[in-house]
């Protein structure tokens, strides 16, 4: 390798995940046995997600993901399961140019980061004596464009 390619290699971008962890976690079965008992159940899911990112040092950042489900049965009203979980991930990124940044933290690490996230969830509701709740796919690019066209909007408004 020549020492010009080397001195690229070493100055290009560097994006990974260097550590998964549980920050917080929480499930609650407020009307356990009694759901468990429910005749037919057609469960209703409200499901809010939060995402924060801080700087660790200068290589690295934390990109979290708060996830708050509610479970209840349409039928009878009754709360089946509540699921509150941050999730985060540390991403070592080195080289990585400004402007790619904000997609990089809001885009790249969630996507990264919510299969994880998604089989913890999972595994919270088996353990709670429930079926599999498995979370639908996020579209994370979708959802980080509306964001910042929502921005542009409100900046000409």
């Amino acid at each position: 390798m020549s020492a010009e390619n080397n001195a690229n290699a070493e100055n290009g971008p560097v994006f990974r995940m260097e550590k998964i962890y549980v920050k917080d976690v929480s499930f609650e079965s407020p009307n356990a046995p009694e759901v468990f008992f429910l005749q037919e159940p057609e469960p209703k899911v409200e499901l809010n997600l939060k995402l924060t990112n801080n700087k660790i040092d200068e290589e690295h950042r934390e990109v979290c993901m708060e996830i708050n489900a509610t479970v209840t049965d349409s039928k009878s009203g009754k709360t089946m399961m509540i699921v509150e979980i941050e999730h985060a991930g540390a991403f070592l990124m080195k080289n990585i140019p400004e402007e790619h940044m904000e997609q990089v933290l809001h885009v790249d690490c969630p996507t990264i980061l919510f299969p994880f996230t998604r089989q913890v969830v999972s595994q919270l509701s088996v353990e709670g004596g429930f079926m599999p709740f498995l979370m639908e796919p996020i579209n994370f690019p979708a959802m980080w464009m509306s964001r910042k066209d929502k921005k542009q909007g409100d900046k000409n408004n």
